[in-house]
């Protein structure tokens, strides 16, 4: 049954309200409440990563850690400082879900199955006394003497001493939050793979490289370097690409489009992408490769011979079509002018960003309530006493790869453990 009053509503049933909610209860704090929109709690968890919910990353140190987070990184500085990573890894470890790192850093569940990760959730609520309640929507939000007055979507009203605004990138918890004083940084797409108007790029769809250097030009601008002064660094990224049937995906193009979210909104995602498909290699580097080539592959075709071995065949089929040079063309009798041009291909072909990809890999957006507009070590409300956000709900996102989830168990410990010291006083 829903209460008519209770000490704590957490509005929003997602990682960061399940940890808020979990960590004020545990230690002690009585008549907590989770109310969530739809009929099922924890569904992003659920469908994270493939399916198994890529729960953190190990990246251990918070000064480095803040550098995944295109939005608020500074900000959660002090916040890493008392739960980060590792703070995470002992969390999950002690409540009986033990987590296992891959070769590129992402932290799983043992199992591999993101269902282990809410089962662990919701028994950790049950166990602690929260009262989770699905398909119940907060609509509107007001302070009566102290109180929370807090409209439901079925017409129904709870009366809440607290009130934690948990609610992601849904418009209903940036409305609330605009009535309880705070603005909002309007959200964006981020996360996402990019379109590309590239036929041949088109024809090599599943093949991957890594590294691979990725720059962002504006849509007016086909020749200079990219925007200089401030935000110029979010127009660079280098690491693995997927080559799609649209464009390009893969984690340096989503690290590419989440630091530029807001640059790419503002050009209507229309841009220009030169691509490095070297990963950093220099010009002599690479007269170095074909000239070594020419020596002791003379005989050998262009088609049968990569300069590198790393370099995808397929790829280097293309960028040979692309220049118009034939596969049959033997090593022995490759000029000047055209080593040149095939060097210049690999180190910034260009191509035009028509667009977003179909899907946002990762579900993100960037944007909601400023980090300044909170107390940094609590995230309760600057303006208006018992009110406090954790999650996608605030203007913080971080890069593919777990970087989302540890700022959702990050602000919801700190949010947790707030609520349980306001308690205290009173």
């Amino acid at each position: 049954m829903l209460p008519n009053q209770t000490s704590v509503l957490v509005a929003g049933g997602g990682p960061a309200g399940f940890m808020a909610a979990i960590t004020a209860a545990e230690a002690g704090v009585k008549g907590v409440l989770i109310l969530e929109a739809t009929a099922e709690p924890l569904h992003k968890v659920l469908i994270s990563g493939g399916g198994r919910c890529n729960v953190t990353h190990a990246c251990w140190e918070p000064r480095v850690l803040v550098g995944h987070y295109p939005r608020g990184g500074k900000a959660l500085l002090g916040p890493f400082s008392r739960f980060a990573t590792a703070d995470a890894v002992a969390w999950f470890a002690a409540r009986g879900l033990t987590l296992v790192e891959e070769a590129d850093g992402r932290l799983f569940p043992a199992t591999h199955r993101s269902a282990s990760v809410v089962a662990a959730l919701r028994r950790l609520a049950s166990a602690a006394g929260v009262n989770l309640q699905s398909t119940q929507a907060l609509q509107t939000a007001s302070v009566e003497d102290g109180v929370f007055r807090l409209g439901l979507r079925d017409g129904g009203v709870v009366m809440a001493d607290r009130l934690v605004l948990a609610t992601g990138s849904h418009p209903s918890g940036h409305r609330i939050a605009r009535a309880m004083g705070h603005t909002i940084v309007p959200p964006v797409p981020s996360l996402f793979s990019l379109s590309l108007d590239a036929p041949l790029l088109r024809q090599l769809a599943g093949v991957t490289m890594d590294p691979v250097g990725l720059r962002l030009f504006p849509p007016s601008d086909q020749g200079s370097l990219p925007c200089r002064g401030q935000g110029a660094g979010e127009m660079l990224q280098r690491g693995a690409v997927l080559i799609t049937h649209w464009g390009l995906s893969g984690p340096a193009s989503l690290r590419l489009t989440a630091f530029a979210a807001r640059r790419l909104r503002q050009w209507g995602y229309k841009a220009t992408l030169e691509v490095d498909w070297t990963g950093g290699l220099s010009q002599v580097e690479l007269e170095n490769l074909f000239s070594e080539a020419r020596r002791q592959q003379a005989r050998r075709q262009l088609g049968s011979w990569r300069p590198w071995s790393a370099l995808s065949r397929r790829l280097w089929w293309s960028l040979l079509e692309s220049q118009g040079v034939a596969l049959e063309l033997r090593w022995a009798d490759l000029s000047g002018p055209i080593q040149r041009q095939l060097i210049q291909s690999l180190r910034a072909s260009r191509y035009p960003v028509v667009g977003r990809g179909p899907f946002g890999e990762e579900f993100v957006t960037a944007g909601g309530v400023p980090l300044a507009e909170l107390r940094s070590t609590t995230f309760e409300s600057r303006s208006q006493k018992g009110l406090y956000f954790a999650g996608e709900v605030l203007d913080v996102d971080g890069v593919t790869g777990g970087f989302n989830f540890q700022h959702c168990w990050t602000s919801g410990w700190l949010v947790g453990g707030a609520l349980a010291a306001d308690v205290q006083q009173y």
